[in-house]
């Protein structure tokens, strides 16, 4: 392809649904887009859109030339990546990302390690997707669970993040507390959207309470939290949230069935060099205070 820019651009609006959304993601202006939309369709002597008031969708053809755009881009950033964490300069970015749930413990740490390397900018990636590290869109990834099996990458054990059960005092005044998973019945939860949700929490509530009444869900962690602080119902929070707030009872001290562990992940590519590595000992250091 002649001209690299207009596929670019054609690949953003595919993935964004607006001419708008791909001009800001590509810091140009939109008459840009339309203008690499409109060559690309000349030059290609095929739609690639269909235009409507919401938005453009992409036509068969634009599916295709956006699926060979994505793997392209992929490969760019994977050589990004790489290039990004050679040598053993502290400049430029570190990328790390994990659950949104775990920024209370992480932004400290990454907001000290910045200070100490002055040159680096530090960019923290959340939300449910996997950012991954084979593509370069991160340097080191935490992730909780099961241990990650994806090829080529480097997983160590880290830290294991303890959960308890808990309930406002309001909910408590209202209704009482829980002897067991035997009175569970009696009462009201919050927890998350996904019915079959993996922490190993949820897995112990469906396993000793599979009757017990959800009555608030949300995919949001934090929302989980403030519903269980409101007085909707007994939930699930790791006990380090839970510890700087002073709204909440416990309900259920932990037990290790609820403890979640937590994994460190490099790609091969990047683990030893200089940027990582001192990353790496800085954040295992830094974890032996948090109160997990």
């Amino acid at each position: 392809m002649e001209n690299w820019d207009e596929v670019r651009t054609a690949y953003q609006v595919v993935r964004l649904g607006t001419v708008s959304g791909a001009a800001d993601v590509l810091g140009v202006h939109h008459a840009t887009v339309i203008r690499h939309i409109d060559a690309l369709e000349a030059r290609l002597g095929v739609k690639l859109f269909q235009r409507h008031a919401r938005g453009y969708t992409p036509t068969e053809a634009g599916q295709d030339l956006a699926r060979v755009a994505q793997a392209t881009e992929d490969q760019f950033n994977q050589l990004a990546g790489r290039m990004k964490g050679q040598g053993d300069s502290m400049t430029g970015e570190l990328v790390v990302t994990s659950l949104e749930s775990f920024a209370p413990l992480i932004v400290p740490a990454l907001a000290a390690f910045q200070q100490a390397h002055d040159e680096l900018t530090v960019r923290f990636l959340t939300g449910e997707r996997l950012f991954r590290l084979e593509y370069g869109e991160a340097h080191v990834a935490i992730r909780a669970g099961t241990a990650p099996d994806q090829p080529d990458n480097v997983v160590q054990p880290f830290a294991s993040q303890r959960a308890a059960l808990y309930a406002s005092r309001g909910y408590v005044e209202r209704h009482g507390l829980p002897e067991g998973p035997g009175d569970f019945a009696g009462h009201r939860f919050v927890g998350h959207d996904d019915a079959d949700f993996r922490a190993p929490y949820a897995r112990w509530m469906r396993a000793h309470a599979p009757d017990a009444r959800f009555v608030f869900r949300s995919t949001d962690f934090l929302s989980i939290q403030e519903a269980i602080a409101a007085g909707a119902g007994i939930g699930f929070i790791p006990c380090c949230d839970a510890a700087r707030r002073d709204d909440l009872v416990e309900v259920m001290p932990p037990i290790p069935d609820w403890a979640a562990p937590l994994w460190l992940v490099t790609h091969v590519d990047l683990h030893r060099t200089h940027k990582v590595q001192t990353f790496l000992q800085f954040l295992k250091e830094r974890a032996r205070d948090w109160p997990l």
